[in-house]
Parts: C-alpha cells; sequence; structure tokens
C-alpha cells in the first residue's frame, strides 16, 4: 500500500486516491459559476406586505399595567396594547403592515413568474426584485395550494428567463443546485445531491416531491432548483426540521407537475386533477402474506368514497393496485400523483388483485373535489361480551349507528382488545371491523363464523374503520 507523507500535499494525495475507486476525482467535483452567471439573473425575490388591523387589548382580569417612566422602553409597548388605565387615552386600530419573503424565477420574457403560494396568500401587495435591483409590483394569475404553485405576472418585458427541464430524468445521487434569498440575502446559491424521489409528504398526496440535502431556508421558497445543465427540475417548497432550521432533507415540486399547474392557472384560473375515490394504504410484508403475493407491492384498496368514480368503476375494498396505465405501483404514494394527472372524463386501465386472482378494469377517472375528506359519524357504545378467537370482544352495531358510520350492512364495535393476536395486529377499542378474510363481518356471530372456518396459524386481512378513515391490518390466528 503507497504512503503518503503527513504534510497538506500528502493528505491531499491520499484522499484523492481513496476517492478514486468510487470515481470521484477533483475534475470530478461540479463546478457552478457558470450555471449561476446564466440562470442568476431570472431569479427574483419576493416581498409581500399584508395589512393587519391590531385593536388595543385589555390587561388580564385583577392585573394593573405597571407604572412605567415615559424613557423607559417599555412605556410605549404597554400604551400602544393596553392604553391609560381608564381606556380614554386608547389608541385607535392600527393597521400593522407585514412583510414575508420568498423567491420565484421568470418562467417567460413577457412577465410570468413562477413562486409556492404559500409566499404570496393573503398579499395586499407583491414586490418582485431582480438581481440588476428593479423592482415590479405584481398581480397573481392564480394559485394552488395543493401543489403550493402560484403563478404571478409583472408588467415589463425582455426579462430573462430560466431554462425549463423535466424531473423525469433526475437520477438519485445527481448534483442539484437552488438560487433564492434565505432570511433576504438575495440570491444565494446552494448545491447539495438529489436524495429521493417521489416523496410523498402528509400535506399533500397528489405531489411526488423531489427530496434532496440542498440547504434550504426561510426565503429559499419558490426559487428554483436546477441540474447541472442549467434547467430548472423542481421548485423549492418546504423542508423537514426539529427546530425551524435546516437539517438536510429539502423537498422540491417537480418542474413536470409545476408547469402543468401553471399552464392550468394561466389558461383557467383554476386547477382540475384526477380522482379515483378510494383511501389506500401501503401492503405491508404480512398483508402481502394475507394476500399470497410473493412480495409486498402495490396500493391496498381500504375504502371505496360512495358513489365515486371507482365504486361506480367496481373497485372493492381489499382490491390492490399493482398497476396504473401500464405503469407499476411498487409504494402506494406512487398512485395519487398518476392519478392526479390523467385526464379527467377518460378511463384509464388498471391491474388489480381480487381474492387471489389478477384481473385488468377499466376505470373512469373523475374530478377531484376541492375537499376530499372522507368523514364519518357516530359513536357506538360498548357492551359486555366474551372475547373471541382472535381475543376481541365486539358487539353488534344497531341501524342507526351503521347509518351514522356509513358502513351499510356490514361492521362490527370493538369494544375491548385483549392480549392475542388482535391486539398484536394493531387493532383498538373504538375500531369497526368491517371485514375479515375479503369476507364483511355482518355481526357478532358471522364473525365467530369467519373465524371459525380459518386455520390455525394463517394470517389474515382485517379492515377496519377508525376515526375518518379505513386500513387493512394482518392478524395472524393462534396455532390451536
Amino acid at each position: 500500500m503507497k504512503r503518503y507523507p503527513l504534510t497538506p500535499a500528502g493528505l491531499l494525495l491520499g484522499l484523492l486516491a481513496l476517492l478514486a475507486p468510487f470515481g470521484l476525482s477533483a475534475g470530478a467535483l461540479p463546478e457552478f459559476t457558470a450555471l449561476v452567471e446564466k440562470a442568476g439573473p431570472a431569479v427574483v425575490n419576493i416581498s409581500t406586505r399584508q395589512s393587519q388591523t391590531q385593536s388595543p387589548a385589555t390587561p388580564p382580569h385583577g392585573q394593573m399595567i405597571p407604572d412605567l417612566p415615559e424613557d423607559s422602553p417599555l412605556h410605549d409597548f404597554f400604551r400602544r396594547f393596553f392604553g391609560e388605565q381608564g381606556g380614554e387615552d386608547m389608541l385607535p386600530d392600527d393597521d400593522i403592515q407585514s412583510k414575508s419573503l420568498g423567491s420565484g424565477f421568470i418562467i417567460s420574457n413577457d412577465g410570468y413568474v413562477m413562486t409556492n403560494a404559500h409566499v404570496v396568500d393573503g398579499a395586499d401587495e407583491i414586490i418582485v426584485r431582480t438581481n440588476d435591483r428593479r423592482e415590479f409590483v405584481a398581480t397573481i394569475i392564480g394559485a394552488d395550494k395543493r401543489s403550493d404553485i402560484a403563478l404571478i405576472k409583472v408588467e415589463a418585458n425582455a426579462l430573462p428567463t430560466v431554462k425549463i427541464g423535466s424531473a423525469k430524468d433526475l437520477k438519485v445521487g445527481e448534483w442539484v443546485l437552488a438560487i433564492g434569498s434565505p432570511f433576504g440575502f438575495d440570491h444565494s446559491a446552494t448545491a447539495g445531491i438529489v436524495s429521493a424521489k417521489g416523496r410523498s409528504l402528509p400535506t399533500e398526496n397528489y405531489v411526488p416531491f423531489i427530496q434532496t440535502d440542498v440547504a434550504i431556508n426561510p426565503g429559499n421558497s419558490g426559487g428554483p432548483l436546477f441540474n447541472l445543465d442549467g434547467e430548472v427540475v423542481g421548485v423549492n417548497s418546504q423542508i423537514y426540521s426539529r427546530t425551524g432550521g435546516f437539517m438536510g432533507l429539502s423537498f422540491a415540486i417537480p418542474i413536470d407537475v409545476a408547469m402543468d399547474v401553471a399552464d392550468q392557472l394561466k389558461r383557467t384560473g383554476r386547477v382540475t386533477r384526477g380522482w379515483l375515490g378510494v383511501l389506500i394504504q401501503d401492503v405491508t410484508r404480512d398483508l402481502a402474506e394475507t394476500f399470497r403475493m410473493p412480495q409486498p407491492m402495490g396500493a391496498l384498496v381500504a375504502q371505496v368514497v360512495p358513489n365515486g368514480p371507482a365504486a361506480t368503476s367496481g373497485l372493492q375494498p381489499g382490491d390492490v393496485i399493482l398497476d396504473f396505465n401500464g405503469t407499476p405501483i411498487h409504494e402506494s404514494s406512487a398512485l395519487p400523483p398518476m392519478v392526479g394527472v390523467h385526464p379527467v372524463g377518460q378511463p384509464a386501465k388498471v391491474t388489480i388483485l381480487r381474492r387471489g386472482e389478477t384481473r385488468v378494469m377499466e376505470l373512469m377517472i373523475g374530478e377531484l373535489p376541492e375537499d376530499t375528506e372522507v368523514t364519518d359519524k357516530g359513536d357506538a357504545q360498548e357492551r359486555p361480551n366474551k372475547p373471541n378467537r382472535i381475543g376481541l370482544i365486539v358487539e353488534d352495531l344497531s341501524d342507526e349507528d351503521r347509518d351514522q358510520l356509513g358502513v351499510g350492512k356490514s361492521g362490527v364495535f370493538v369494544a375491548k382488545v385483549e392480549k392475542g393476536p388482535a391486539e398484536r395486529a394493531g387493532i383498538r377499542v373504538g375500531d369497526i371491523l368491517l371485514m375479515v378474510d375479503n369476507k364483511e363481518v355482518e355481526s357478532v356471530s358471522k364473525l365467530r363464523e369467519l373465524l371459525d372456518t380459518i386455520e390455525p396459524g394463517r394470517s389474515v386481512a382485517a379492515l377496519i374503520q377508525r376515526n375518518e378513515g379505513r386500513i387493512f391490518v394482518a392478524v395472524r390466528l393462534p396455532k390451536d
């Protein structure tokens, strides 16, 4: 093994030798200067102003305003918010101007600018500042909160523009660069790599986010994410943080999604998305075993919205969607973005697994409504009973309970969970047990009959309704 002297030059040579097997060298590190010089002029700083009315407040009951000297820094504070003791000298309502900072980028030379919807939300005035210090007042063409994309317009011509690329060709590990205004520091460039693609976040299931380790902070929102060819591949949107600062997890909206949203906002002022009308979940290893699947994959349908597109097309709870229009579904999070970009009113072909058999179905895609929350009402009351084979004490539902819960003729109320298979599967008190082994549970006696037909040691899928949604869990019956 070759040894290098303990000098700065020797240490550098040693480091390069260690990196060589991984295909890295000093010359392989990316050079961003030309990219920043070329693309930087099309990146803008965005500030907004909002008028907020602040009324004088009253001191907490039984407490007096402290008697402070007029030269005290707190004197004006207390007088502004609480007035004098009697209230006669209380200040009138004040309009307080609040400013928020964000970033954006020019997508056409006649003044169309893309940014995040949350950057301009509620703004009374939007100021766009270019890197040559020109300022323009912008108007909102449209904003879409689901994708967090907004399209704004300034009255100007011959503006520099970015080059639009595609996120479809991005690869994990690829270098990317962000330009924005973190904390108001205009045109700051930060670099990193693509950490993952197709991330689904709790705030939005219809955007397959790009995850990067590019340093993103407040003020970067709405700014562009570039590849090494100088093409915009994403719109920086949010970070994951426990402290409020950057922690190495940044998320960008793919530019393909953003441009589709911008085009719709420009044409109609609103965005339409495809909708199946189902609640889905991942297929776990245990659930894959119950469905006799060789490996976990696909989107498991936990609930079908009544009268929705999937319901009218014949999709059922317990179906596993394996592919959508020929594209395999490896994880359930991959399905909503595919459905979202599918033309509304046009059919889509899906391959599903139902009761161990694979079949192809044609589903008509509807339009995603403004509010897709599926709510269930009603509270079943606990009544004593004996535990069944999987350790559940369940009770029948009244007709009124079924109507309130929206479960039709299926479902029993879980009154108690004892130690055993159901507890290990995660079933809780208050759940409504709807199906076991792809068979509807219509009553306590029906459930006992179903459980009696299942061989000992076998794992079966159980569908439960909990709060406002439905999920499948895998329950392994005890070996008698």
